[in-house]
């Protein structure tokens, strides 16, 4: 354990808490167990060691990584139990998923130990509540995802903006004050602002490494995969890149690349939960319900531009920002008439040059235009929604 400590104290002291991720306000630190779920890369190590620092000390607190050699030979419950019976508090675990019966000596600690908190994360593909232990009833749980225009705005420029409702963004609340030429620095968002590490050198072989890892690991183990449907799923993903935003034929898809169609369905189904991709999905009969996929998308621009082997269609870049930033807080559906739907709301996304037409008529309707700066109307810049969180 002495080589854990040495090892958490020197993350710590690198640690940096200049800027803190807007979900860490909203996490009930309190709490026995806390979890924290999200895509590969976007901060949630760094979150937890923000927290740390901010508001634990080391004294009583142990921070590890799940995939540290050292739970080759050693159980995490012995560890826990170790920890606290040297007078630790507080057991923060990162990439929980790395260890095999993470949920089942999860809830061993949660059951033995009621005054000892424990704070993991771990990839978003995890159903924390499904597994050989039902922590349903022990944990709650947080998705961090990627970040968002306004926060790339406070990391990258120190420009300090409020976030703004749906609503707020809908009445022309958005202001930008002291910034000369926001629609720079929103196109510098597109390709290169939404993980964290977006100063690091080669930002594009980065994200890449971030998705190879993810199919090639995170996803095989969670669905129990072997090397072959691995290669499916890569053969898949490379035709998604190359074709968003699309309608998906699962059988047609399927034959491409010699797939049954539920297989389709299913690989589908974990790259959206590792938020490589996402899909906007249709109501059921007017209900508020989840219905059929009606289009496919990367997760976020920055994949668009990392994954293509061409320069993404620019009218795949707005409707992915889109739907990227107001999913967050928002159920976002797919329209008959227009491009999205959130509530009672409904979204036409375009340039500038976008013309009214395919709303006419229809209430609560919006024409969300890229590169304008000022909205009037019915009419919102895209960028502005970029401060939804």
């Amino acid at each position: 354990m002495e080589q854990l400590i040495e090892l958490f104290r020197r993350l710590l002291r690198i640690t940096d808490t200049s800027y803190v991720r807007y979900l860490h306000d909203q996490i009930d630190w309190s709490a026995r167990m806390v979890g924290i779920v999200g895509a590969r890369g976007v901060g949630k190590t760094t979150m937890l060691l923000q927290h740390i620092k901010l508001h634990h000390s080391t004294d009583d607190t142990l921070f590890v990584n799940a995939d540290d050699i050292y739970f080759a030979e050693h159980r995490l419950f012995d560890l826990a139990s170790d920890f606290y019976k040297n007078g630790g508090k507080h057991l923060f675990i990162d990439e929980v998923h790395k260890y095999q019966d993470w949920s089942k000596e999860l809830k061993m600690v949660y059951d033995y130990y009621p005054d000892f908190q424990v704070v993991f994360t771990g990839s978003s593909i995890l159903e924390i509540y499904k597994g050989n232990a039902d922590l349903s009833r022990r944990v709650l749980s947080y998705f961090l995802p990627g970040l968002s225009f306004r926060e790339y705005l406070i990391l990258a420029k120190d420009i300090r903006l409020p976030v703004y409702s749906l609503q707020e963004v809908l009445a022309h609340k958005v202001e930008m004050p002291g910034t000369e030429r926001p629609l720079v620095l929103f196109k510098e968002y597109l390709t290169k602002g939404y993980y964290p590490f977006f100063n690091d050198p080669g930002y594009d072989m980065r994200l890449r490494n971030v998705v190879n890892l993810t199919v090639e690991n995170d996803i095989p183990i969670y669905a129990n995969l072997n090397a072959a449907s691995t290669k499916k799923m890569r053969q898949l993903l490379y035709v998604i890149a190359q074709s968003v935003p699309f309608k998906p034929n699962f059988s047609k898809i399927g034959q491409m690349i010699d797939l049954h169609r539920n297989q389709v369905t299913d690989f589908l189904f974990y790259l959206e939960k590792a938020g490589i991709v996402a899909q906007l999905r249709g109501t059921t009969e007017g209900i508020r319900q989840l219905g059929k996929v009606e289009k496919t998308y990367l997760d976020n621009t920055n994949l668009a531009y990392a994954l293509s082997d061409n320069r993404p269609d620019i009218g795949n870049i707005r409707e992915t920002f889109f739907l990227s930033q107001m999913k967050v807080n928002n159920e976002v559906l797919s329209s008959d008439k227009s491009d999205f739907q959130i509530d009672k709301y409904t979204f036409e996304i375009g340039g500038k040059n976008k013309q009214q037409k395919q709303i006419q008529g229809m209430n609560d309707a919006y024409i969300v235009k890229d590169d304008i700066e000022y909205g009037y109307r019915n009419i919102i810049p895209l960028w502005h929604f970029g401060f939804n969180y």
